[in-house]
């Protein structure tokens, strides 16, 4: 559907599409299914649902999974990445050409990109890279330089290498086992990448606990991140509240979000790491919970936790941040 000004409606649809291809990459299966309208509404860091199973499956939960690429001049077409570590995913392993699938999408909140243009940091752990190529082709639209930093267990975990070697300014490979790069995590090379590329600015996906430590690391620097969290979403349109997870808002209330609607991408800063899984004592409506202006100043996590970071290492780092951690 289209507004009466020729642009294209920005909700999420609901097809069924024809599968295009299902193709084993290293340890992951990449799906490529034609939908059109998903594909014409995509930006980066939004993500699709899919029912599987079949008609007469006892599998009543949709899977998400981040889109990986689109090609809307290509028959329109949307590209996911996978595990097949369960029943629906192996499901979905075992699609072949022309199959159809119900598919939902684009769904969650994407990526901010800077209003000018930015040295970017995109750090992915895991097929949790698979969204940071689309991402990264939108900087580069906005002149922004690009670097890679992707990281996983082993070699054949690690997602995209090529491409980011081919398409970044740089690209820097870790794996725990040493059979691809550098041997460590991620983290391990970040504050090194940071110095070299004068980095303005974080994007990250990947695991959770990766993502925690992408972001101490960030507010290390003073450098804005955002991130893509990776929780178990069981309807993907913040009905059934399993993906919740505490983050502070601007006010510096903490508040039960949903990931599938407020996120996938937050500010690394403002989600409670410590506290995922669990609900905050603080957070908006837990028991017990009082407004601040009852129960005093002082309590953890109520502070923002941007105006706790230290350790800048130049006088750019505070400009910085202006520019770039609200973007369009």
């Amino acid at each position: 559907m289209t507004h009466g000004n020729g642009e294209t409606e920005a909700g999420p649809v609901q097809v069924r599409g024809t599968v295009l291809t299902v193709r084993r990459v290293e340890a992951y299966f990449a799906m490529t299914v034609v939908a059109p309208g998903i594909a014409a509404r995509f930006k980066p860091g939004q993500f699709v649902t899919l029912a599987v199973g079949g008609p007469a499956t006892s599998m009543l939960l949709r899977r998400s999974f981040s889109i990986h690429d689109v090609r809307p001049d290509h028959g329109g077409t949307v590209e996911f990445v996978f595990s097949a570590d369960g029943p629906g995913t192996r499901w979905l392993a075992g699609r072949r050409s022309r199959d159809v699938v119900d598919i939902t999408g684009p769904l969650g909140r994407p990526f901010p990109v800077p209003r000018d243009p930015a040295s970017c940091l995109l750090v992915g752990g895991g097929y949790g890279s698979a969204p940071l190529f689309s991402l990264a082709a939108r900087l580069r639209e906005r002149r922004c330089t690009v670097d890679f930093l992707l990281g996983a267990a082993t070699g054949d975990r690690v997602f995209g290498a090529l491409t980011a070697r081919r398409t970044g300014r740089t690209a820097t490979i870790t794996t725990e086992d040493g059979s691809l790069g550098a041997r460590g995590v991620v983290t391990d090379m970040m504050g090194q990448i940071i110095h070299e590329a004068r980095t303005d600015v974080i994007y990250a996906c990947g695991p959770m606990p990766m993502l925690r430590h992408v972001t101490l690391l960030a507010r290390r620097y003073d450098i804005p991140v955002q991130v893509a969290v990776e929780e178990m979403m069981a309807c993907g349109i913040g009905v059934c509240m399993t993906c919740v997870l505490p983050v502070v808002g601007t006010d510096g209330i903490t508040r039960m979000v949903r990931s599938c609607v407020d996120g996938p991408v937050f500010r690394g800063e403002q989600v409670r790491w410590d506290d995922v899984g669990t609900i905050p004592f603080d957070a908006l409506g837990a028991p017990g919970w009082e407004p601040r202006s009852r129960r005093g100043a002082g309590l953890s996590g109520a502070a923002h936790p941007a105006e706790a970071a230290d350790g800048a290492p130049d006088g750019r780092a505070r400009a910085r941040r202006e520019r770039t951690a609200h973007g369009d």
